[in-house]
């Protein structure tokens, strides 16, 4: 069976003959073929590919990291960079000025819709496991004419998703360091923004120092540290009622306080102040479930060991979090103004204190920013591997250098460390204030959602039809999941771009996010439109021709001509 086309230049003539395509038309041809296809860029169907290495390559992709992440590892990077108590104890001050209402009720609520984001992006990953994840989905899915620029902003979105996620968890433990030395002085310690940055920066160096090892030692750090947050969460379940039934100064707090005392601390209407206190938190806790996607290459079974680790670490999160809430919620004084503005400079530390008192809070907090620094090497992992792959593509600056990856230890340690360099200068807002501080927080959720809402909407619109599901589709649910979950982000975007306040806002209040956000945004396609297109063409094959023959064998290369006859 034959095939002719022509044009009037002659470029695009052709004659194949598909039992005999490796030798009857160069690969490249084939390549031409499938990328004159409305939003696709190569032939990838998850479903038929013999195995990881097969499906990467239908991607455009060689295996250069080892595959050492079980599903379960891959679970535990989520899972890990969620953290949960220590979490928790982070944003434990965004959550409190709308009472104990927004801290139980947001969660649940809110938790909800952050499932359907992850339903939605298991879908995506399943379908195209590569460690490009979002911005090849861009790419994927988006019109021809606008391919390269939406995939160059995304990419770049993502990029500072991950980074500032990494920096809002490394001043969360900076906090919780400084917090311990406050307990273990008496309160004869002043906290500055000096002194949090300096452990900040000490934080993410070390952060940086332990993710720059093997492959296979960072795959068997999750497993670890899925033990650790669960051991410290069934301790904290324990230890904190044990305490508040035992002291002479405390009672537990009735259901009705726990389950509907509304507290507005704000200037805000209360019903955005429960959003405002309610939904952020939990949008940031239950944030890193698309770190999943940056293993995609180093995960066995990668298009359905994905998906599990995105919905299992939500699910997990989602629900033991609701209960985490209560516990606080049944446990803590009513002194919410006085909880925010401990002493201490944590209010899960001021907590802990009050029913445990002084050792107990100290141990508490000390395994609480162990949990935590194990988040942030988790982050440190996803964010060298979301660099790197963009690197790969040619979409940032100094991508030869960075895109290289250490043979010896299977690892791309360029790519941490300028995840690191970028932590650094961004967490500079520390110096600042509190207020500044906090925009660290909401630049990692509307960054991380914009990131997530651009590839699903393409693939809902203009690349439905082109989308070919992998080992996990919600069948015909799914349109129902992915239209909630995209309107759900675009209010989260909007939500958490709000400062704290509305009336006499001061630098020191400003949320800053805005100004970040909208600069990366706004920055990155102009600088792509007047420089980068010269040489950012989207997600390009690390393949040879041969190799690309080799790697998806006679079945693809029949399916991919057996398409451009339809």
């Amino acid at each position: 069976m034959s095939e002719t086309g022509s044009s009037a230049s002659g470029k695009n003539n052709f004659e194949i003959n598909t039992k005999e395509v490796p030798h009857a038309a160069p690969i490249t041809s084939l390549r031409t073929i499938t990328s004159r296809r409305v939003g696709e860029v190569n032939y990838i169907n998850a479903k038929t590919a013999h195995d990881d290495t097969e499906l990467l390559a239908e991607i455009g992709y060689k295996q250069e990291l080892q595959r050492h992440f079980t599903k379960i590892q891959v679970l535990g990077i989520a899972f890990s960079i969620m953290g949960l108590l220590p979490s928790i104890a982070s944003i434990l001050s965004m959550s409190l000025p709308g009472g104990t209402v927004s801290l139980v009720w947001g969660w649940f609520i809110a938790g909800f819709f952050v499932l359907t984001n992850g339903l939605a992006m298991s879908e995506l990953a399943s379908a195209i496991p590569t460690s490009g994840g979002l911005y090849y989905y861009t790419y994927h899915y988006a019109p021809p004419k606008a391919k390269r620029l939406l995939s160059f902003v995304v990419g770049n979105s993502n990029s500072l998703a991950l980074i500032a996620g990494l920096c809002s968890i490394n001043y969360g433990l900076a906090g919780e360091i400084l917090s311990i030395v406050v307990i273990g002085k008496n309160d004869d310690f002043e906290i500055t923004n000096a002194k949090n940055y300096g452990v900040y920066a000490g934080c993410v160096v070390a952060t940086g120092l332990i993710t720059s090892v093997a492959t296979v030692a960072v795959s068997k750090l999750q497993t670890f540290s899925i033990v650790s947050n669960l051991l410290l969460i069934a301790l904290f379940f324990v230890a904190l009622p044990v305490g508040v039934a035992k002291s002479n100064h405390m009672d537990f707090n009735d259901a009705s306080y726990i389950f509907g005392h509304w507290e507005n601390l704000s200037d805000w209407p209360n019903g955005w102040q429960f959003m405002l206190a309610g939904f952020q938190p939990i949008t940031w806790v239950i944030g890193g479930f698309d770190s999943c996607i940056h293993m995609s290459e180093e995960a066995k079974n990668a298009t359905a060991s994905v998906p599990f680790g995105i919905i299992g670490s939500i699910s997990i999160c989602w629900i033991l979090g609701f209960f985490i809430c209560i516990v606080i919620a049944a446990c803590s004084s009513k002194d919410i103004p006085g909880i925010i503005g401990s002493k201490f400079g944590q209010p899960l530390a001021q907590i802990f204190f009050d029913a445990l008192g002084k050792k107990w809070a100290m141990a508490f907090m000390v395994l609480i920013a162990f949990c935590q620094f194990l988040m942030a090497a988790s982050m440190m992992t996803a964010i060298s591997r979301q660099i790197w792959a963009f690197a790969r593509d040619d979409g940032l600056p100094f991508s030869k250098v960075i895109k290289v990856v250490n043979i010896k230890l299977s690892s791309p340690i360029r790519a941490t460390w300028f995840g690191a360099v970028c932590a650094l200068a961004i967490g500079c807002l520390c110096l600042i204030g509190t207020q500044a501080s906090s925009a660290l927080f909401s630049l990692a959720i509307s960054a991380n959602y914009f990131s997530w809402m651009i590839p699903n909407i393409l693939r809902m619109t203009i690349g439905k039809e082109i989308f070919t599901p992998g080992a996990f589709f919600m069948g015909r649910i799914s349109p129902i999941i992915n239209w909630i979950s995209i309107s759900f982000e675009l209010f989260i975007i909007v939500l958490v771009c709000f400062p704290s306040i509305q009336h006499h806002i001061k630098p020191k209040e400003m949320n800053y996010s805005v100004v970040f956000i909208g600069a990366v945004w706004s920055l990155s396609a102009v600088y792509f439109l007047v420089y980068k297109y010269k040489f950012y063409s989207g997600p390009k094959s690390n393949l040879t021709d041969e190799e690309y023959e080799e790697k998806v064998g006679q079945d693809v290369l029949d399916a991919i001509l057996s398409k451009h006859e339809e």
